[in-house]
This record gives structure tokens, sequence and C-alpha cells, in this order.
């Protein structure tokens, strides 16, 4: 039985709080710490946990593995503490708004020699699953888009330290891409803060657009929006490949047509929640000294790939990703 800890309790903790109570022959959620003790407590009279004042006294608890939800910004030096104190870790993306942090990082969690991965869900639905498990051939087409209308915590809106919506909310989509297609060779960005001007630290893009390009003609696309339906995320894929055209609405909703001509057709409309997936497959990983679906260098990639579609627009011009 895992002992588990949360570190940050702000929104997305409640969500893996009820991931680890969905695993109860596995894992016990048992204490958590924010940076202010007032969140941790809301956190802990939900869920019967006890609220710590400090990373200290939450390392103190005896935790197996900690979930890290401090947004990347905020972080400083909790996660290598952890690691160093031979706890394994799920961290929320993105791993670092600096690539060479997020290598340091990466560095600092091998030597410790525990478990880690980086908390992109969208790999663990079930339709994503279904899709990796069928013979679809290469993917020659990626195009997705995310939208969405709310103005988020302040931090969120302050590039300086989100990172903006590519890095902090489009990121998912982009280690997607990388999970179907592999890395991408070039990448061209445009984006704008076309409505938001007048807010008050608003910095972010709300209009963005990304084309992701192999150098063997394969191309992926991803539109993104905070210009949307107010209170609705809206988010979808469409992935074309040699055997299979696969329309997705979500990581376990989508259409699944063989291109063969045989009228061969699935509809998939999975039950499994992502986030409990995710700490299973960590919890696995912990138990078979295996690496997580989602590793750290996932996550460095994920970041490199975001970080440069941001430079792209910013500079007007293609990224060669190599040394990005």
């Amino acid at each position: 039985m895992l002992r588990v800890g949360i570190v940050g309790c702000g929104g997305i903790a409640e969500r893996h709080a009820q991931a680890v109570a969905a695993l109860p022959e596995r894992m016990k959620l048992v204490a958590c710490a924010s940076r202010t003790f007032a969140s941790a407590e809301a956190l802990a009279d939900r869920h019967g946990l006890r609220a710590c004042a400090n990373l200290d006294a939450l390392i103190d608890e005896g935790i197996d593995l900690a979930v890290v939800t401090i947004p990347p910004y905020a972080r400083s030096g909790e996660i290598e503490r952890l690691a160093d104190s031979g706890i394994h870790l799920l961290i929320e993306k993105p791993l670092a708004l600096d690539l060479n942090i997020a290598k340091a990082v990466t560095r600092a969690v091998a030597t410790s020699g525990v478990r880690a991965a980086v908390g992109f869900m969208y790999r663990h639905g079930g339709a994503i699953q279904r899709w990796k498990a069928a013979a679809t051939g290469r993917v020659g087409l990626y195009a997705g888009t995310y939208h969405c209308n709310a103005l988020h915590a302040d931090w969120w809106r302050d590039r300086s330290k989100s990172g903006g919506q590519i890095a902090e909310q489009v990121i998912h989509q982009i280690d997607l891409i990388r999970y179907l297609m592999g890395q991408p060779d070039t990448v061209y960005a445009r984006m704008a803060n076309l409505f938001h001007g007048s807010v008050p630290g608003y910095t972010v893009e709300d209009v963005s657009a990304i084309v992701f390009g192999w150098d063997d003609g394969r191309i992926a696309t991803l539109n993104a929006s905070n210009i949307a339906v107010p209170g609705t995320w809206h988010k979808d894929w469409t992935v074309l490949s040699e055997n299979i055209a696969g329309r997705f609405t979500g990581w376990n909703d989508a259409i699944l047509n063989w291109t063969d001509g045989s009228g061969r057709q699935e509809q998939l409309a999975e039950t499994g929640d992502p986030f409990v997936a995710q700490l299973a497959d960590l919890a696995d990983a912990i138990t078979m000294g295996r690496s997580p679906l989602v590793t750290l260098a996932d996550g460095i990639e994920a970041t490199r790939l975001a970080l440069a579609a941001v430079r792209s627009a910013e500079e007007g011009n293609v990224v060669r990703l190599g040394n990005a």
C-alpha cells in the first residue's frame, strides 16, 4: 500500500485526491502541503488527511509517493528534495518553463533512483490506448483543437508564471502528438492576445495556431483559443493514418474508420478515468521497477516543443527542433 501525499493544493489537487481514492487496494492519501496552509487544510478537511505546514512535515509523514501540483513558476526545489528522500513522483505538467531547469530536475530525479511520471493523462485515455493497440500504420496527419473562455487564476494570465496557453494547456495535445507520431522536425506558430488586452495582468495569448512538420512530409496542426464558449472546454482531434481514420472527441471517445474499403468502424465510449489510470501505471512502475508511460524525458520533449512554438510565434520564423 503506497502512502501518498499531495504537494500543492490548488484546483487540480482535488482531481488527484479523487483518483487516489479510486485505488483503495493500492494506495492511500495520507497528507498534503501547500504554499498556503489554508488551502492544505481545506483539502485535508474534505478527504480526512493531515494538513502539513511545510514540505519537511509532509516528508516526515512517511509518504511513498508525492503528487506535485505546484505551478512551475512557484517550484523551488521541492521535486529534488522529495526524490532525494526516496519518494516517488507524479509531477503535473509542464515540467518547467525553462528547458535547462527541466533537464536539471530530470537529472536530479534520475540520480535518486525513484520512479517519476509527468501528468500527461491524455495518453492514458481508453480511446487513445485502443488506437495504439490497433494496426494503424504510420500517422500522416493530426489536426487538433483546444478552445475555452475563462479568466483562469491570476498566475495563469501572467505569461512569466504560466508560460501562456500553449505551454500550460495546449501542451497536453503536443505530448499526444509525440506519442502518436514521434518527434517532429520543425514548428511554425502564430499567436495573439486579441480580446484580453484590457484585462489587468492578462499577458498570455488568447488565440494560437501551430504547425508541426516532419521531413518525410507528415503534418500535425493545433489551433487554440480562450475566446470561445464561456465555461466550456472543447477539445478534439482527428488522426489520419495509413489504415485508420480516427475522429476523437476526447481521450475516451472516438470513431475509428478503417480505410481499406471494408466499411469497418468502431465507436468508442470508454469510461475509465485517465487520472486514475496514470496513478495505477505509476504504481505498477514502482512495483515492477519499470518506466511509467510518461517519463520525465517525455516531459522535457513536450516542453521543448511548446517553448519552440512560442518562440516561433514571437519571432515569426520556422524553428527547426533538433537544437531548439
